[in-house]
């Protein structure tokens, strides 16, 4: 990792995982930057741009249309974004790839899963960008 630090956006409305998660990306290096709902983030957004949103259970909004109105927005559309979801079936999966999420991890998760999307999704658009 580059000695500049990488800042990701986490927003989960349960405060353990919020804790759980942002402590083990910091862990890793990163500049966690953390919010309990969706409308926090969206104003936070206005103004800064992280490497990577991480997306968990939101209470003001289906994490769904989260995802949609990331994609949908012409700044935040390249971002990349991993949802975290307790939940497994396959639609739920789908519906999260198709509004926008690059990677889908199953809660209760595996911390070195958590370590290997992020950071491959770092990695591509690292790639991307250089291209």
């Amino acid at each position: 990792m580059s000695s500049q630090t990488t800042q990701i956006l986490l927003i989960e409305e349960e405060p353990t995982l919020l804790e759980i998660t942002a402590f083990r990306l910091e862990m890793l290096g990163y500049d966690v930057i953390q919010h309990e709902t969706a409308s926090a983030a969206f104003d936070w957004l206005q103004d800064n741009l992280p490497k990577l949103v991480a997306v968990g259970h939101l209470a003001d909004t289906e994490p769904i249309d989260f995802l949609n109105r990331l994609s949908n927005d012409q700044r935040t559309s390249e971002l990349p974004v991993i949802y975290i979801s307790a939940c497994s079936d396959l639609e739920e999966v789908q519906r999260a790839f198709n509004a926008g999420a690059d990677e889908y991890l199953v809660t209760p998760y595996d911390p070195l899963m958590l370590e290997q999307k992020v950071g491959g999704l770092l990695q591509a658009a690292s790639e991307r960008n250089t291209q």
